[in-house]
């Protein structure tokens, strides 16, 4: 039998002073708000900058994007490489997701959707360039993954939007 009553296990929460976990609690709070637009705003650029350099005009795709998706890209494949098929509507539809999603993700606006959408390229950039992975893809990853799962955050349009119709969004 055991000689004393069972209680709740201590954690370090339990046992720290109040005023540190206050502040702690603080500290949480403040990077709860922060994360969402950071995570947001970091994967963005990188998908922005690369997406301004495919354009030469208004709805023009460059000449070089149209000769990378044609000539250098290629589907490395179980060890073996293939072509892109349809490069041309590729480096088209490339060049619109590469501008279009990071702005939907600096506004926070169809966030969940743009995170997917830039999660489903990155693991095409990654058959594509399978040695970028480390530097590259899999931090890209993660931003994408967190931004899935923390949501966009207060400081968005859909927040806002939500506020406004007033139906829940998935937080």
């Amino acid at each position: 039998m055991l000689s004393r009553p069972l209680s709740a296990p201590r954690t370090l929460m339990t046992v720290m002073p109040s005023h540190i976990t206050r502040a702690l609690n603080q500290l949480r709070c403040g990077a709860l708000a922060l994360a969402p637009p950071a995570a947001r705003l970091a994967l963005a650029i990188p998908f922005l900058k690369s997406g301004l350099t495919k354009w030469s005009g208004w709805w023009h795709v460059s000449p070089v994007a149209d000769f990378l998706f044609e000539s250098m890209f290629r589907l490395h494949i179980l060890g073996h490489r293939y072509p892109f098929p349809a490069p041309d509507a590729l480096a088209h539809i490339d060049a619109v997701a590469e501008v279009l999603l990071p702005v939907l993700l600096i506004t926070g606006l169809a966030t969940r959707f743009s995170a997917l959408a830039l999660l489903v390229m990155t693991g095409v950039i990654q058959l594509t360039d399978p040695t970028g992975w480390a530097n590259f893809h899999l931090p890209w990853a993660a931003l994408a993954l967190a931004i899935l799962a923390l949501g966009p955050g207060k400081a968005s349009l859909d927040f806002a939007l939500e506020r406004v119709l007033r139906t829940p969004v998935a937080r």
